[in-house]
């Protein structure tokens, strides 16, 4: 890396900076004074920032592309509670710097190699045939996508490789469950933990940054409805009875417990309404850590859409 440059988290308001940041999004908009100037979305590891290029034009609006890395020299300022950048100087990073974009990509902190050779053993580890041939086939023909897919377009896990972070943290919690409640059938909820969610990598549309927009198909149906359409065309194709189907797909379509988020039918059988929880788990964790990983001690957050718009407070304990 030949630039460095400040995080977005570590900005303060007032100081002159360089920071080396990747160009999320550009609009051309116009001020009261009827001059254009350019909106900016800058992205890091750390977080997100809006910016300005004041006396801007349709030429300089052109010659910005989203999703590359970008050096800036700017002034850091507030406006409305919140840090924005006056550009001074933009420019694109070099070649060798671009090789490394990853870098600046809020990602899953562990490798997805590391996470998908996790998440395949408990697959393995499954003793019913249908089920273990129906979950191992259904991981290896998504690996690829699996390496960089987000597990949402924002909220929880919206990040590169969020998609197998979740789902392992889901399994290593369903195994520490079974430990207290031994009437829990393993097959079936690891099962459903791996395949619960998969149909994201069709509801969503994602880039190797895991930068994620919605599929017409995932906008007009969802992954529920998606998943369970696909789970019983792969079942079929390798000839898995119907009972077995039948149970994995009811667990698909009840893990979101509830009709206004999206779940026709509430869990019906015992792994089905420990998927839910375990989903929601993992899910409402990953929230309140993120809500409080810029906080300083004793700072609330803003509120946050997916806890009920509540302020989330980052504790000294």
């Amino acid at each position: 890396m030949k630039f460095e440059g400040i995080t977005i988290k570590d900005l303060t308001p007032g100081g002159v900076y360089n920071g080396i940041y990747i160009l999320r999004s550009k609009e051309l908009k116009k001020a009261s004074n009827n001059k254009e100037f350019i909106d900016l979305v800058f992205l890091d590891q750390t977080g997100s920032v809006q910016g300005k290029i004041w006396d801007a034009d349709k030429t300089k609006f052109e010659a910005l592309q989203v999703d590359l890395l970008y050096y800036v020299n700017f002034q850091a300022d507030e406006w409305k509670g919140n840090i924005q950048l006056n550009i001074n100087k933009i420019k694109l990073a070099e070649a060798s710097d671009q090789d490394e974009i990853y870098k600046f990509v809020p990602s899953s902190p562990i490798k997805p190699e590391v996470m998908y050779d996790s998440i395949f053993k408990y697959a393995e580890s499954i003793e019913n045939s249908e089920i273990k041939v129906l979950t191992t086939e259904m991981l290896q023909r998504n690996k690829e996508k699996l390496m960089y897919y987000p597990a949402a377009k924002s909220l929880h896990h919206a990040i590169r490789s969020g998609l197998l972070y979740h789902i392992l943290r889901m399994l290593q919690l369903a195994e520490k469950l079974m430990l207290v409640y031994e009437n829990v059938n393993k097959d079936l909820l690891f099962a459903g933990v791996i395949l619960h969610d998969l149909e994201k990598l069709n509801e969503l549309e994602a880039n190797n940054l895991g930068f994620a927009e919605y599929t017409k198909e995932g906008q007009l149906l969802g992954h529920l409805v998606m998943g369970v359409r696909n789970i019983d065309k792969l079942g079929r194709e390798l000839g898995i009875s119907e009972e077995v189907l039948l149970l994995i797909e009811h667990m698909i379509i009840s893990h979101h417990y509830e009709a206004e988020y999206g779940s026709p039918k509430k869990p019906m059988f015992l792994e089905a309404e420990l998927l839910h929880y375990i989903d929601l788990i993992d899910a409402r964790v990953y929230d309140y850590n993120n809500a409080v990983s810029n906080l300083n001690t004793g700072e609330f957050s803003e509120p946050i859409w997916s806890l009920d718009k509540r302020r989330v407070l980052k504790h000294g304990i």
